[in-house]
């Protein structure tokens, strides 16, 4: 199936299940995410505000935050820029209607990034949304852990892939 289609059908698969079940399922993702050996010792995490069809991470965030150092994407023309999220972080709407944290860029480095998509494969291949912005900012941290996480009817067998496709080192879904 080629991407276009793949990302028409997550999309139907996604309609066929209420806020609330998304929701609970977020929740138990991230419960697994939490238990993982890489985010336990991890002290320099990189997570997403979510989109609403995406795992909801927001009050993961609040929980981690005084924890671990978390860094949430922002978007700058074609590019991911990080920003360190504090507890006094205010929050704007950027390109796409993702709520960015209005800090400094951030310049430190990463243990585990943790990365969201449209679809994943077995393999750790991604779907995003078609403009490559965590390709490209991912092809910078190569040595960093990377992890996708995803509901369920995310998982797909195969993504075709291109070769500036990043590919996760492991994906999380239930």
């Amino acid at each position: 199936m080629d991407k276009k289609a793949l990302r028409a059908e997550i999309k139907v698969l996604k309609k066929q299940h209420t806020k609330e079940q998304l929701l609970e399922q977020s929740e138990k993702i991230l419960a697994k995410l939490e238990q993982h050996p890489d985010f336990v010792k991890a002290e320099r995490v990189m997570l997403y505000s979510a989109l609403p069809d995406e795992v909801q991470t927001q009050v993961f965030l609040e929980k981690w935050h005084l924890k671990k150092q978390i860094i949430l994407p922002t978007v700058v023309g074609d590019d991911i820029i990080p920003v360190a999220y504090e507890k006094d972080t205010h929050f704007a709407v950027g390109d796409f209607n993702i709520l960015e944290p209005q800090n400094e860029p951030y310049n430190g480095g990463f243990d585990l990034i943790v990365v969201p998509g449209v679809a994943f494969d077995r393999n750790g291949n991604r779907l995003g949304r078609g403009r490559g912005y965590y390709d490209r900012f991912l092809s910078q941290h190569l040595n960093v852990k990377r992890i996708g996480i995803c509901f369920d009817f995310q998982l797909v067998d195969e993504i075709s892939t291109e070769p500036f496709d990043i590919r996760m080192d492991e994906v999380i879904t239930l």
